[in-house]
């Protein structure tokens, strides 16, 4: 079973389908047992990080993700959802993150358009399982914010927009995609299949 993680912001309702359409059980879950149950977990995001990290510190549920990650299991943080794997975000003030991954989330500054919205073409930086069977190709953006690393190794995939982007990133079991997947096409897809085999 694949928990889509349910803190009141995620796209789970896509997120889930597209994991059904994969082969696998999909369950969007609030609760930390079903959580700690599962083989594979996604933590989805839509909308600010200091609403998310308050939702996920009240229920409970940012402990619980905690606690899954530390048994080693595979977690994939999409979206808002990769940006509260890292240390902090600049976002609407100061706030901490789950700090699974050194960084933080900083708006886009310069003269051109923001959000970053639209189709970005992925550069891989390292052999990955993720990668396995794929080529380099196209997936759907739509942020304000982008993630500085602090530790380089943890980039997997970088983007250009008006500079690079921190596109994907992983450390041991954790892993997260700034773009949806789900909306991503035949590219998303198979990112998404590759994830959800390594949860077995």
């Amino acid at each position: 079973m694949i928990a889509i993680i349910d803190y009141g912001m995620g796209n789970l309702h896509s997120v889930s389908k597209a994991v059904e359409r994969l082969g696998y059980t999909a369950e969007v879950t609030s609760d930390a047992v079903r959580l700690a149950a599962a083989d594979g977990a996604i933590l989805p995001g839509v909308g600010a990080f200091g609403d998310a990290m308050r939702e996920l510190r009240e229920t409970g549920l940012g402990d619980a993700v905690l606690d899954y990650v530390r048994s080693g299991k595979p977690l994939l943080g999409i979206c808002l959802g990769m940006q509260l794997l890292f240390t902090a975000s600049e976002e609407h003030g100061e706030h901490e993150g789950l700090g699974l991954l050194p960084g933080r989330a900083v708006r886009f500054r310069g003269d051109f358009k923001v959000p970053h919205m639209g189709w970005n073409r992925l550069c891989f930086h390292r052999e990955s399982p993720l990668f396995a069977g794929m080529e380099e190709g196209h997936v759907y953006f739509v942020h304000s914010y982008h993630v500085r690393l602090g530790e380089p190794s943890d980039l997997l995939a970088s983007t250009d927009y008006h500079g690079p982007v921190t596109a994907i990133v992983n450390r041991d079991n954790v892993y997260g995609m700034q773009f949806h997947p789900e909306k991503s096409g035949a590219v998303g897809m198979r990112l998404l299949d590759n994830y959800l085999k390594m949860c077995r």
